[in-house]
């Protein structure tokens, strides 16, 4: 399944909270629209001169608004994919729509009786339906503001629904326009000439009182998001544009006629103003952000050339030092061999005992100086991955192991492997600690049994589970958190030789080939160490996972 990616909700308008602020100013707007309201109120019948140029100057900044404040918003329902975002988008379409009809439509603008027909009750009843309609859009917008976002293959249907929408606004927009121009007949008077008819007051209650429903429903719905404030401010404009317009007014080009149209320019820009801002903020934090990536990328190249060339110096010196380790300790060994050969004779039980500890332990520390340096290689060196047939890699480590533990019988289990995508000598230092580690811990079991399989991945397009499984000592899962430390041994070394660094060395092995390990296991009932060579989802949280990157090793 595609990974769905989940846009920051914080970053839009319809989704980022309303603060105080917020709030406050869109309060602030409101009141000071309602202030200028009630001053122009009683002065609403005043006739003032016509100016045809006025309403196509206006309407024209109407329908460019809400063209791009649909635009806009159909944007954020592509990117969002809430329902409720594709209501809105679709009624400020409506509302361009309907401005263009308006404007088409008035009478002795473009031609005597309008461009598109009609009748003298045609541009009235166009304005009623696109105020009563817009409100309908916005109640839809509250109502689906609960629906969840869509997901997975949904989503796509989601995206694709922004055509529905855009349908449902052109037919809604030229279905009322063919009502109101082929239909005029039809519909009631509410105009005579420029001056209202008595039904036209019952139309605008009517129209308002939806304005209102769409106010209340808006109200209802919270938590309140900056998008769902400006929108009740929107229609709050709408009220008052009705109120001055169609209802305290006399008729057109009258103060209160003149006043609603600035009403309605300024409900039209509230919103495309807070989008253009956002988008603005937007731009900002996505130019910052390629900033900062850049200075990223270029510290990056800094520390990795840095990196490289401490890499150099440290290999230089582990290389040193490992030298000046080892030729104190081939002194040491060399000495006490030669004190063997040429005296032995006339040492006694006790000093030839503590001779042989001083040359064992003189060879532990040489073991474990080649060791510290094969995990420090393992840091640097990229696994040149090849097709690799793990039952043969697996049955040469097993021979190798027979060889260094002839005088003991070990049942050695192969089940079906394989093959797998890995750096042969890297996965062979893998599977020789790990069946080493089985082998050592099972000195003492009769019979001792070591098997090494396979598992399926347990998500689908995982990685193979591999496993090295024994009948040995075991371990307390207590102490698993220390399990694949440098120098960590759950068992003394009189009990279990080694230098506690082998399964640090498998880890970072494993590590560099994007899987993990992690073990089972419990006091003298054995261990089952697993591992995976890619990435592997289902085990992510178990408790038994590796305690960390760099940090890892034996028993």
């Amino acid at each position: 399944m595609q990974e769905q990616t989940t846009p920051d909700r914080s970053l839009f308008l319809s989704t980022l909270p309303a603060e105080p602020a917020v709030r406050r100013l869109a309060f602030a707007v409101a009141v000071a629209s309602g202030v200028i309201f009630l001053a122009a109120a009683p002065f609403a019948k005043q006739p003032l001169a016509p100016i045809p140029a006025f309403l196509p100057l206006y309407q024209s900044a109407l329908v460019i608004n809400d063209l791009i404040t649909a635009v806009l918003l159909f944007g954020q329902f592509r990117i969002l994919r809430l329902p409720a975002l594709l209501a809105l988008a679709s009624g400020y379409l409506f509302s361009a729509l309907m401005a263009v009809s308006h404007t088409l439509s008035f009478p002795g603008l473009f031609a005597p009786s309008g461009v598109i027909g009609g009748g003298p009750q045609t541009t009235a009843w166009i304005y009623f339906f696109w105020h009563a309609g817009f409100p309908l859009f916005v109640i839809a917008y509250a109502r689906l503001k609960d629906e969840p976002r869509e997901i997975g293959p949904a989503a796509h249907r989601m995206r694709n629904a922004s055509l529905p929408g855009i349908g449902l606004a052109l037919a809604a927009a030229a279905g009322l326009t063919l009502l109101t121009t082929l239909g005029h007949a039809a519909l009631p008077e509410i105009m005579r000439g420029d001056a209202d008819a008595g039904t036209k007051v019952f139309v605008a209650a009517g129209t308002w009182m939806l304005i209102l429903l769409a106010l209340a429903a808006l109200w209802r719905r919270r938590p309140h998001s900056v998008l769902d404030v400006w929108v009740m401010v929107v229609m709050c404009a709408w009220m008052f544009d009705v109120a001055l317009a169609s209802v305290l007014n006399h008729g057109r080009y009258d103060l209160g006629w003149y006043a609603g149209r600035v009403y309605g320019l300024l409900a039209a820009s509230f919103v495309l103003v807070m989008l253009l801002l956002e988008n603005g903020v937007l731009y900002a934090k996505l130019a910052e952000a390629h900033e900062s990536e850049r200075r990223e990328r270029r510290l990056v190249q800094q520390k990795s050339a840095e990196l490289a060339a401490l890499n150099k110096d440290l290999e230089a010196f582990s290389y040193s030092v490992s030298h000046d380790l080892r030729a104190p300790l081939r002194v040491v060994d060399g000495y006490a061999t030669m004190i063997e050969e040429d005296h032995g004779a006339k040492l006694d039980g006790d000093a030839r005992r503590l001779f042989a500890v001083l040359r064992a332990s003189a060879r532990q520390m040489a073991q474990m100086i080649e060791d510290l340096l094969a995990f420090s290689r393992l840091g640097r060196q990229r696994p040149a991955t090849q097709r690799v047939e793990l039952a043969e890699l697996v049955n040469r480590v097993i021979e190798e192991q027979r060889i260094a533990v002839a005088d003991r019988a070990i049942e050695f289990h192969v089940g079906e492997l394989g093959a797998a995508e890995a750096d042969a000598a890297l996965l062979k230092q893998v599977l020789a600690n790990l069946i080493g580690n089985s082998v050592k811990y099972t000195r003492g079991r009769y019979p001792a049994r070591v098997e090494i399989g396979v598992r399926p991945p347990e998500t689908a397009g995982g990685a193979p589970i591999y496993y090295v499984k024994d009948n040995g000592a075991g371990f307390d899962m207590r102490q698993s958190r220390r399990l694949f430390g440098v120098f960590q041994r759950f068992h003394t070394q009189e009990q279990f030789e080694g230098t506690g660094v082998g399964l640090a060395i498998a880890e970072r092995i494993v590590l560099r080939h994007g899987g993990r390990i992690w073990a089972e296991s419990r006091p003298d009932e054995g261990s089952i160490f697993y591992f995976t060579l890619g990435p592997d989802e289902a085990r992510a949280a178990e408790v038994h996972s590796s305690a960390g990157k760099d940090a890892t090793s034996d028993r």
